[in-house]
């Protein structure tokens, strides 16, 4: 498959699946070789945490320390830095925000192993418990929905206030027999391929198309945007971002989303064509009791960025609210 008629089938593409598919569910347990380090200290600077299965996590702290928390997970293959305009705009109005790149991605360490939900959702535990935040509302965009749906699933809502989920990936994207009208397996396929032929490009054709939704009729593209999303997608491993996309295809999170009890939003762009909404936010939604959803419409898939405003906003009277 060309890699322009990848783009265009991302999110639409159906048919015949090569190969079977297992999704993956939380499984309780931690992975062996964090059990085998179970007993090491975590290590905490003013920008790193490394984990008890020795991982770096970079991260960045802002606003008042005495400041309602909200933290953030990015999207795949991106870092902490997509998050920018939510952060200053939150630190601004007196949250302490927190958000950390993946392991494997932006400035933190490459592990060979580990790159899968369940290692994500300890990772974010991990952030959490050092810093002993509590009253956390969690943010997870894309991938980093399905990484605050784990961290609910394997670690519960005791410091979650509330959870909001904005263009995530969840409750499960490829097409399974549980998931008819999901994403075909060779679609993710093909993915892989194309970042093993040149992510480079992979990442450039990206976010020029589909990502910003720049390849839709009357689109005005932002080279700042384009270029900003391919600076941190290059800056993330290979391997890491490689096998991130079985994690973000297959994982499934419903039984996740069923532990999902504080309040939830779910705000997801009703044009994406990276994360199709039918399939995803809106199926969400109903999984998880009492969540609100909002669409963007129109909206493509990178809404932090395309409609940072509403966004902010949206965020900020969710937040504050009681609810």
């Amino acid at each position: 498959m060309k890699i322009t008629q990848l783009l265009l089938a991302i999110g639409f593409v159906t048919g015949t699946i090569h190969g079977s598919v297992q999704a993956q569910s939380p499984s309780g347990k931690v992975d062996p070789v964090r059990a085998s380090a179970s007993h090491a200290p975590m290590a905490k600077t003013a920008s790193t945490i490394t984990t008890r299965d020795g991982v770096e996590l970079y991260y960045k702290d802002w606003g008042p320390k005495n400041g309602p928390v909200v933290m953030f997970s990015h999207g795949w293959p991106l870092n902490s830095d997509s998050w920018e305009a939510q952060m200053l705009f939150l630190a601004d109005k007196g949250f302490r925000v927190i958000a950390h790149d993946r392991r494997g991605h932006g400035r933190s360490s490459q592990p060979w192993n580990g790159n899968d939900m369940d290692h994500y959702a300890d990772d974010l535990a991990a952030v959490i418990n050092a810093l002993d935040v509590r009253g956390v509302t969690l943010v997870g965009f894309s991938t980093g929905g399905g990484e605050v749906a784990r961290y609910v699933g394997r670690h519960g809502t005791a410091r979650v206030k509330k959870v909001v989920l904005v263009g995530a990936v969840t409750p499960i994207m490829v097409k399974t027999q549980e998931n008819p009208n999901g994403v075909s397996l060779d679609v993710f396929d093909g993915l892989r391929k194309a970042s093993i032929d040149n992510r480079a490009q992979l990442y450039k054709d990206l976010a020029s198309g589909p990502f910003f939704g720049f390849n839709r009729p009357g689109a005005k593209a932002s080279t700042g945007q384009i270029d900003t999303f391919w600076v941190q997608g290059m800056q993330a491993g290979h391997k890491a971002t490689l096998d991130s996309i079985k994690a973000f295809s297959e994982t499934s999170f419903v039984e996740d989303l069923k532990r999902l009890t504080v309040p939830t939003l779910v705000i997801h762009g009703a044009d994406d064509q990276i994360v199709p909404i039918e399939t995803t936010a809106r199926v969400t939604a109903k999984l998880v009791k009492g969540a609100k959803l909002i669409e963007y419409a129109g909206g493509p898939h990178g809404i932090t960025d395309t409609h940072k405003d509403r966004l902010n906003q949206d965020l900020l009277e969710f937040i504050k609210s009681s609810n």
